[in-house]
């Protein structure tokens, strides 16, 4: 009788390790699909900028979200005026000193 409830319990432990080993991989494929599938494809565009249709759409894009900013009343915050302000008068301190 022992010897039927062990088996009873090994088929018990095994379809329960199928079942979570399941669950598990299954897990991290949504995982993968939410998370980095997108950024992967992504990187993949940038790489293959050698095709002339990747260039094109990557061009488009640039396009597209210039539009957006020059569609909205302020581009920059305070903040980033101030540093590309400096950067302007640091820029310009130097093309002094070549002039001289």
């Amino acid at each position: 009788m022992s010897e039927k409830g062990n088996q009873t319990d090994l088929k018990k432990f095994l379809i329960k390790l199928v079942a979570i080993t399941f669950a598990i991989i299954i897990i991290i494929n949504v995982t993968y699909n939410l998370i980095f599938a997108d950024k992967l494809e992504n990187i993949n565009k940038i790489l293959l900028l050698n095709k002339k249709e990747n260039i094109e759409s990557i061009k488009d894009k640039i396009r597209s979200e210039l539009k957006q900013g020059l569609e909205k009343d302020q581009i920059l915050n305070r903040e980033d005026k101030l540093l590309i302000y400096k950067f302007y008068l640091k820029i310009k301190n130097e093309f002094k000193d070549i002039e001289n």
